[in-house]
């Protein structure tokens, strides 16, 4: 019998609890869903839910992002790209194109997508115009793109590839002295992918419990009070509390068009840096679909700050979980959805733009001591 999200609050309230446990929550649709079901609000207080690195248009590199703008700019192009990367600043002055969006304004054909397929008709509709395709996104979004390279592409269709892995991110947070969380609840959509056997890491390297979970209150809360079982009892292991969909190994098929396609790389991670074996690229193989191999490269190392967050921008801290984000300097105070600063308020996974949907509408008054304090979040909370 399937059970509910008031039997999981019920048996997290039973528990005995510690004064403080955080746990993170890597992906941003869990945060998503967590905020909009006042989970916070309702759990216990001594639970805090830290919001992890899991928006891949947060930490997508403003180079790349630069690079893309100024190929729509400069070259004879269609590019095309995931929504919600329009809108996303780099760190140019005020007077120059600084989106994808502005630059659309400025005369450059940019056109929003939603999947590879929506790629592939357009270079068919336009056969003889190059079609440049801003590829940004994790695991979930990156198969997709490596299987439409694989079953293959029309001539004119390019991938400018800006893919990254959610786990190395993660583990380098474990890595740190002081990893900021007890517990980690392990992303449903990038296992759905990948596979649950991806985060056995967490527990066998660094005995941290942890569980993969949905995007429903009953999985989120179910994930939440494994973890915590696993805390009260001293024992750590992988729970999978989305068994609907995640399977051990993940999506064979997935995997292998991942493997077949594109190469593991050191990748940069805006306004955190260079991440081991964190990227995607395309393989040599491909190199006839690699918008790279193709034009020109508009990179610009002169540029002020360049792979860095905006001026004042906190984005980095509040991917990383170091604080919440209505700690950074600039929310609410000039940075918010209608006019965002940080690629943390453009994105719908983004936390803060997560939480200013849900209520959040100031910054939080300063502590004293730059430690994260617990509260909730949810509107009139």
């Amino acid at each position: 019998m399937a059970r509910t999200a008031q039997h999981w609050l019920d048996e997290i309230r039973s528990l005995d609890l510690p004064e403080r446990v955080r746990i993170m929550n890597v992906c941003g649709g869990h945060e998503r869903s967590i905020s909009m079901a006042g989970i916070r609000s309702a759990l216990p207080s001594a639970i805090e839910l830290i919001p992890g690195p899991g928006c891949p248009v947060c930490i997508c590199p403003e180079e790349d992002v630069y690079e893309a703008i100024q190929l729509a700019l400069r070259e004879d192009v269609t590019l095309v790209a995931f929504g919600d990367m329009l809108r996303v600043p780099v760190n140019v002055p005020k007077k120059d194109v600084r989106s994808l969006e502005q630059a659309k304004a400025a005369g450059a054909d940019i056109r929003p997508i939603a999947s590879p397929l929506e790629a592939v008709r357009i270079a068919r509709e336009t056969p003889g115009r190059a079609v440049v395709f801003f590829a940004a996104g994790f695991e979930t979004t990156t198969a997709p793109v490596a299987s439409m390279v694989v079953e293959g592409v029309p001539d004119n269709l390019s991938v400018l590839l800006s893919g990254r892995l959610t786990w190395p991110a993660v583990a380098m947070l474990l890595d740190a002295d002081t990893p900021g969380f007890d517990a980690l609840i392990a992303p449903g959509h990038v296992a759905t992918v990948m596979g649950s056997e991806e985060w056995n890491f967490v527990h066998a390297r660094h005995g941290i419990p942890s569980a993969v979970a949905g995007f429903e209150p009953e999985s989120l809360l179910a994930a939440m009070y494994s973890c915590l079982r696993q805390l009260r009892e001293g024992r750590a292991f992988l729970d999978n509390c989305y068994p609907e969909l995640v399977r051990p190994q993940g999506n064979p098929t997935a995997r292998r068009h991942l493997q077949q396609a594109l190469d593991v790389v050191d990748a940069n991670w805006r306004g955190i840096g260079s991440i081991p074996k964190s990227g995607f690229a395309l393989k040599p193989a491909y190199r006839a679909q690699d918008a790279r191999a193709r034009f020109p490269s508009y990179a610009d190392a002169s540029r002020k700050r360049v792979g860095e967050m905006p001026p004042g921008c906190d984005c980095a801290r509040v991917v990383l979980g170091k604080i919440y984000p209505d700690e950074c300097r600039l929310y609410g105070a000039g940075c918010n959805p209608r006019h965002p600063i940080g690629p943390c308020m453009v994105s719908d996974e983004g936390a803060c733009r997560i939480w200013w949907s849900s209520g959040v509408r100031e910054r939080r008054n300063e502590t004293g001591n730059g430690e994260r304090a617990a509260r909730s979040v949810e509107s009139g909370a």
